[in-house]
């Protein structure tokens, strides 16, 4: 499906050498674009203002996706909350601030599912972000990206900027981050089982209780919603991106266990957290705003992933 609002712009994706970048910027060149540019961090450093000058300058884009960001699992977060704050929040500020006076037409902005209250009602409503503080062990994280929210709501208001803030569940899919000091839950579950199964290991131990519940959305539909907004959606109240199902992580463990073929035990640590109890989004506005409904069944999401593992990453017997 070509889009001809898109097809006609020069789009500059930030992040977009990274798992989801990829996915993003393979779907913008199938809607139409001709010229999506994706610069590299040994290219132009986010973080430096005058970085961001150069690279507005030598793309000159007409819209801007910022997909860029420093991430990680729980772990990760617990290690880092001074520099995922630091390093997120002052990408989205300038890099806002910078497109403004660059005259881009279009900032779309990737927020994250992290920025909702800890104990937000089930599903996520987007009126509901500001009811609470968030999970405390991705609090400086979540925090960081949602003042891309306030940050795009106060240049719409003021300058007329059109920029728009999404706010996306865990995504997974081939090429995830799979290093166990920084990924997410389904690749590194997916490692630790495809690696256990390979060594005959007996058992497999996994963070926190099992109880917490999660969403996940594929990548390559995270990519087609972020296209479908891009170019249809303009206002500044924020979207939520998913797939509307809500898994815990015990099930999702025992799922991921069988479709990697792994028939040892699983040892739940409750030492380590759980973080946030519950995610699960209410993705009606996507649905009404741009037609976006996830397509791809999470069970067969999950074998392409595995596949992409084994066959890129995964040690040989």
């Amino acid at each position: 499906m070509q889009l001809p609002n898109l097809s006609a712009r020069r789009i500059l994706v930030t992040g977009g050498n990274g798992f989801l970048g990829r996915h993003l910027c393979r779907r913008l060149g199938e809607a139409g674009c001709s010229e999506v540019h994706a610069p590299t961090v040994e290219q132009y450093d986010l973080r430096d203002v005058e970085h961001i000058r150069a690279m507005l300058t030598a793309v000159n884009p007409d819209m801007v996706i910022h997909l860029a960001a420093v991430v990680g699992g729980i772990g990760a977060n617990r290690e880092n909350p001074g520099t995922y704050f630091y390093d997120n929040a002052v990408m989205g500020i300038h890099l806002i601030e910078e497109c403004r006076k660059h005259g881009v037409e279009k900032f779309v902005g990737l927020a994250t599912i992290c920025s909702y209250p800890k104990h937000t009602p089930v599903p996520f409503k987007e009126e509901d972000l500001w009811n609470g503080y968030p999970e405390e062990t991705n609090a400086p994280y979540g925090l960081a990206k949602k003042m891309m929210l306030v940050q795009a709501q106060a240049y719409s208001q003021q300058y007329g900027m059109n920029a728009i803030t999404l706010f996306p569940v865990n995504l997974y899919g081939p090429g995830d981050n799979f290093d166990p000091r920084s990924s997410h839950v389904i690749p590194a579950l997916i490692r630790k089982f495809v690696e256990a199964r390979e060594l005959g290991s007996p058992y497999v131990e996994v963070w926190g209780t099992g109880r917490a519940s999660r969403e996940f959305l594929y990548a390559t539909d995270a990519a087609e919603a972020i296209t479908l907004a891009a170019d249809r959606y303009n206002s500044p109240e924020p979207m939520n991106l998913g797939s509307g199902r809500e898994i815990t992580i015990l099930d999702l463990a025992e799922l991921l266990r069988g479709l990697c073929g792994y028939r040892g035990a699983i040892r739940w640590d409750p030492t380590k957290p759980d973080g946030q109890p519950r995610r699960c989004l209410d993705v009606s506005r996507a649905a009404r705003e741009i037609g976006f409904t996830a397509a791809t069944p999470f069970e067969i999401g999950l074998k392409q992933t595995i596949d992409w593992f084994e066959q890129h990453l995964a040690p040989s017997t």
